[in-house]
């Protein structure tokens, strides 16, 4: 089955995986601005825009209380659960909870959610991902759209990675790339998106 759009999926920008929050990654914050104009042409386009976010009980099997590898973080309810501020959150965006179990991690915005049943009814073929963190949430997304037969995009200057080990995020990347993400950036996404929407405002200005 062959899908024609294209969608925006922003991963986990959220309080505490930004400077100052409870997991914060180096530098995180930095993504919002590219995000937003991304963000932005979508809108214009009017495109489908997904964000998830990490909404984890309190007692998560990924804190290091319960056995597992990360400090609490992004609590459901809690500030740090809550996006950037300054990250332009759309009304007509999809927000992707995941995590919510205590039993279960979840790296992927498609584990345990509706995600992929949403990209689908839509007719979603090709997604662009950006967020955060380029090493287990924005790679494990990808991985798993690609897994469903999806064109996936890679927004590279708008991802940073947790690099527990230096070299952590260019392997994922490397590991995306070979499953058949291909690497692209705001501004030629952005150019992309106006452009084809700019062709069809055309067309039907003519046909009307």
């Amino acid at each position: 089955m062959r899908y024609a759009r294209r969608a925006l999926l922003v991963v986990d920008v959220q309080r505490d995986f930004c400077p100052g929050g409870a997991l914060a990654v180096s530098c995180g914050d930095e993504v919002v601005p590219k995000l937003n104009t991304v963000i932005e042409a979508f809108v214009r386009a009017r495109l489908p825009i997904f964000f998830t976010r990490d909404w984890h009980p309190p007692h998560h099997s990924s804190f290091k209380a319960e056995g597992g590898k990360w400090s609490p973080h992004c609590i459901k309810e809690s500030e740090g659960a809550r996006f950037h501020p300054k990250l332009k959150v759309p009304k007509s965006a999809f927000i992707i909870s995941k995590g919510t179990k205590a039993s279960m991690e979840a790296y992927s915005g498609f584990q345990g959610t509706n995600l992929k049943a949403i990209l689908r009814r839509l007719d979603v073929g090709e997604i662009f991902v950006g967020g955060l963190a380029t090493d287990y949430c924005v790679k494990e997304s990808a991985l798993e759209a690609l897994a469903a037969g999806m064109k996936v995009a890679i927004l590279a200057d708008c991802i940073k990675g947790v690099d527990l080990h230096p070299s952590d995020s260019k392997i994922a990347l490397r590991d995306v790339s070979a499953r058949g993400a291909r690497l692209t950036n705001s501004t030629d996404v952005v150019r992309l998106v106006t452009r084809e929407t700019n062709g069809q405002e055309f067309r039907r200005a003519r046909i009307a």
